[in-house]
C-alpha cells in the first residue's frame, strides 16, 4: 500500500528536534574525497539523480526532512548501483552543522535550496530553512568560490533567500534579474519543470563564496 506523503512538514514541531547523526561517508560514497554537491530539501531526489549520473566524478548529497521520500530515493539509487548519491533523512535546521562538519575537508563546491516549502502566514515564517544560522554554516562550510542556487517559483521567497545570502559577508552574488537567470545545471527539478511547463515564472540567484 502506498505511503502517503506530506507535502509541508513543520521543522519547529518536536518530532524533528533531535539532530540526525551523519553516515560514515566511507560507506555511502565510493570515492568521498570526490567534489560534492548538496541539495538542501531535496524531495524525491530526481534532480540529484539525474545529476549523480551525468557527473560520476562528483559526489551528491540530498537532505530531506520528509522521511518516506528518502527512503525511497535511496532505494531507488540502490536500483542504479549509483555510488556517488545518497539522501539523508533531517531537519536541516538542526542537523546541517553536524552533517557538513562530518564531510571530508574542502569537499562540499555547490549548494543548492530549490523551491522551499514558502510558508505563506507571517506567523509560520520562521518555519522557512534558510534562516541566517543556516547561511553562517554554509559560510563555514563551502570552499572559497564555492556556489549556492536558489530557485522559486515565489518570487518573495526567493528575494528573502537572497537577502539573507546578501547580508553575509562571506557571499556575493553573481547574476541580476531574478526572473532571467538561468538554471546552471543541465537538470530540471520535477517542480521546475512543471512550473515553466504551465508558462509560470521561476525566479533564481547564485551566490559565490569569496575567494579570499
Amino acid at each position: 500500500m502506498a505511503v502517503r506523503v506530506r507535502h509541508h512538514v513543520n521543522p519547529l514541531s518536536q518530532k524533528y528536534q533531535t539532530p540526525t547523526t551523519p553516515p560514515d561517508w566511507g560507506k555511502v560514497f565510493a570515492k568521498p574525497s570526490q567534489p560534492l554537491m548538496l541539495d538542501i530539501g531535496c524531495a524525491r531526489g530526481s534532480f540529484l539523480m539525474a545529476m549523480a549520473e551525468q557527473f560520476p566524478s562528483q559526489n551528491f548529497l540530498g537532505l530531506e526532512i520528509r522521511e518516506p521520500l528518502v527512503i525511497r530515493a535511496n532505494e531507488k539509487r540502490d536500483e542504479t548501483g549509483l555510488t556517488n548519491l545518497h539522501f539523508v533523512f533531517c531537519n536541516a535546521n538542526n542537523s546541517l552543522r553536524w552533517m557538513l562538519d562530518s564531510l571530508p575537508t574542502g569537499v562540499l563546491r555547490w549548494i543548492a535550496v530549490q523551491f522551499p516549502d514558502p510558508w505563506f502566514k507571517k506567523r509560520h515564517q520562521k518555519r522557512r530553512v534558510v534562516q541566517p544560522e543556516v547561511v553562517q554554516i554554509l559560510a563555514d562550510c563551502l570552499v572559497a568560490e564555492g556556489q549556492v542556487f536558489l530557485q522559486s517559483d515565489v518570487a518573495e521567497v526567493l528575494l528573502e533567500m537572497g537577502d539573507r545570502f546578501q547580508e553575509h559577508p562571506a557571499f556575493e552574488r553573481q547574476t541580476a534579474a531574478p526572473d532571467k537567470t538561468p538554471n546552471p545545471f543541465p537538470v530540471a527539478t520535477e517542480r521546475e519543470s512543471s512550473t515553466l511547463e504551465k508558462g509560470d515564472p521561476v525566479y533564481r540567484m547564485v551566490f559565490a563564496k569569496n575567494g579570499a
